[in-house]
């Protein structure tokens, strides 16, 4: 070949060693790999809903009669049944393939190259993927040993650095902890744009969305993975300023969000009440789940006010407990960072899967 013809020379030279985003494996690739049938696995790695959607979604999915035309680009129906959900007029909401991706096109819409965001890790490893890939640069300030958030440190790298972003997971991921209003308060009275992700939100109650009426600089991201079992359907939505809702909308690819999850998140907010049992369940096996784990000798869980439980690990290295449990079917989550290696995630799934788990474990 010829190498002037090598079209890897024109990639951008700051994406050369970009490290890929550690995602779960599939069900398929767990299974082969465990030998266990994939009906069987228990999959605790990826905050999933294990009840899975609402039956009004399976059967408004399977009645649905125009997947052959494009979805409404600018998520009209959503958007108004959303309003009446979240209680903000629906001129303040966009709804994105994930919240993902309205990560990725709130970094698109501010960040020139070099620009810096500022991340209070560990936390939720698309903030600093997406950033990068966005040419922004990440400004790490580490979180304190009970994971809550230095905002001192915070604000402080926020205006050393000119800091346009600073985003806040509460509850985070994967430590399970909120940030106090109050905290969020301080930093955004720095001016940078404050972006804190509820992605678990139905699973601890607490909001800070309300501030919206006085701070124009806080976003507040919000999904349909978790809490309501869309997952597959990659379905998010973020409350904006209503000043950058227009840009959004503009910079985001049309038909973003496909047909199917819009009909899926539409007859989601039409049965709440199923919907809010199965939180109630998971709430309730999470309090279950963690004190039995508290009573495995090799295991430290952190309290939680999301829909899983970080643990740290002593006496084996937390990746051998984490090969040991795959291969008898059960995934948790590993992450081979500095802060956690001593740690596992277990999201919380059915009682029989929290059962499987502490089996597991005490053959270990």
């Amino acid at each position: 070949m010829d190498k002037g013809s090598d079209p890897r020379r024109l990639i951008r030279r700051d994406l050369l060693d970009t490290k890929p985003y550690a995602y779960v494996s599939p069900l398929e690739e767990l299974s082969q790999g465990a030998g266990v049938p994939v009906e069987d696995i228990v999959k605790l790695d990826g905050n999933e809903n294990p009840y899975g959607c609402s039956p009004r979604v399976r059967q408004a999915l399977a009645d649905f009669s125009y997947y052959h035309i494009y979805p409404d680009s600018e998520q009209r129906q959503l958007r108004k049944a959303l309003e009446s959900y979240v209680g903000v007029p629906s001129n303040r909401i966009v709804a994105g393939s994930g919240s993902d991706e309205l990560i990725d096109l709130i970094l698109r819409l501010f960040l020139e190259p070099g620009d810096r965001v500022v991340n209070c890790t560990p936390t939720f490893g698309i903030y600093s993927f997406s950033t990068e890939t966005s040419g922004g640069k990440v400004i790490e300030v580490p979180r304190d040993g009970s994971f809550a958030v230095d905002v001192a440190g915070t604000a402080e790298a926020i205006r050393s650095n000119g800091a346009k972003l600073v985003f806040v997971a509460s509850p985070n991921n994967p430590s399970g902890n909120t940030t106090p209003e109050g905290d969020i308060v301080q930093i955004l009275r720095t001016g940078a744009v404050v972006v804190v992700d509820e992605a678990y939100y139905e699973f601890s109650g607490e909001t800070v969305l309300h501030l919206a009426d006085k701070y124009d600089n806080l976003i507040v991201l919000r999904t349909f993975s978790k809490w309501a079992g869309l997952a597959g359907l990659r379905v998010g939505y973020g409350l904006f300023p209503e000043s950058l809702v227009g840009h959004l909308l503009r910079i985001k690819p049309p038909y973003n969000v496909n047909a199917a999850a819009q009909v899926a998140a539409v007859e989601s907010l039409k049965d709440i009440d199923y919907l809010r049992r199965t939180v109630e369940a998971i709430v309730s096996e999470r309090e279950r789940m963690f004190n039995a784990l508290s009573d495995v000798g090799f295991l430290a869980p952190y309290p939680s006010r999301a829909n899983f439980i970080l643990c740290r690990v002593s006496g084996e290295p937390a990746e051998v407990i984490h090969r040991r449990l795959r291969a008898r079917g059960i995934s948790v989550r590993y992450f081979d960072s500095p802060r956690l290696r001593d740690h596992l995630r277990f999201s919380v799934g059915k009682p029989e899967h929290t059962d499987a788990l502490l089996a597991a474990l005490r053959q270990i």
